[in-house]
């Protein structure tokens, strides 16, 4: 099989995609990562990434799906006494799903039309990256009891939008770096061009993520706090920022 970089509907990818879709319904139903409307929301996403991307690009996001299980799941019966918990055993559903994956849908979309997969790989990277920094953050910092909001660094409660405490923070960044060695992995194994500064290209994609989960923070205290939006758009919007962000840096620091 030829492994490099080209996705749309080439024979390879479109193999691999559709094999790598079935699995992720299978697993996510079995394992309960989603509930049902998560799973078909998954699966259409994960088709339209891996084809309109490449499919390195959906596991990429599959990591992040598995990781995000991972630490939701992590003393899940603490979160759910203080009401922290996401559905009854930590599925999440479509509306999760859309406001996660969205942005990082429409950049493979992107990718399709133009046949730019190289360029646009470390922007798919670098959303991906916040959405996980974010969901780590969520799900580690909700039980620690140092928590400050971000605007005006005093103590509040946890769980509320805008507080962030060490441990979430630690959490983020751990969470940003995991997704920028997995991408990074599997560019070596197709041979991406975009990955030949491979420190430059990690240590990028970590801070990008960090700082989108900081936006996050943001947004959630400044507005969604205040009613004026929701937390599907707050992490839409979040995610966004570190995609723009990553365009802006990327002919500067060359990853």
């Amino acid at each position: 099989m030829n492994l490099e970089m080209v996705g749309g509907f080439n024979q390879t990818n479109l193999l691999i995609s559709v094999a790598l879709v079935m699995i992720l319904m299978v697993i996510s139903r079995i394992r309960k990562i989603l509930n049902e409307s998560g799973t078909w929301a998954a699966a259409i996403m994960g088709l339209v990434v891996a084809i309109g991307g490449h499919w390195t690009w959906l596991v990429t996001l599959l990591a992040f799906l598995s990781a995000g299980f991972f630490v939701t799941r992590w003393r899940y019966d603490e979160k759910k006494e203080m009401g922290f918990n996401e559905g009854e055993d930590g599925e999440r559903d479509w509306t999760n799903v859309i406001s996660n994956g969205g942005v990082p849908m429409l950049i493979s979309l992107y990718a399709f039309i133009t046949e730019d997969w190289q360029e646009l790989l470390p922007i798919f990277v670098a959303s991906v990256a916040v959405a996980t920094s974010d969901t780590f953050a969520s799900e580690v910092g909700c039980l620690d009891k140092r928590v400050y909001m971000i605007t005006t660094l005093k103590k509040c409660e946890p769980g509320l939008n805008g507080g962030f405490s060490p441990n979430g923070q630690i959490a983020a960044l751990v969470g940003a770096l995991l997704i920028s060695l997995v991408a990074m992995a599997l560019g070596m194994l197709v041979g991406a061009e975009a990955l030949s500064s491979p420190v430059e290209f990690i240590v990028s994609i970590s801070i990008i993520g960090f700082l989108g989960c900081q936006v996050d923070s943001l947004l959630g205290a400044l507005l969604e706090n205040r009613g004026y939006i929701g937390k599907g758009t707050v992490n839409t919007l979040a995610i966004a920022t570190g995609a723009i962000i990553a365009c802006y840096f990327h002919p500067i620091i060359g990853f």
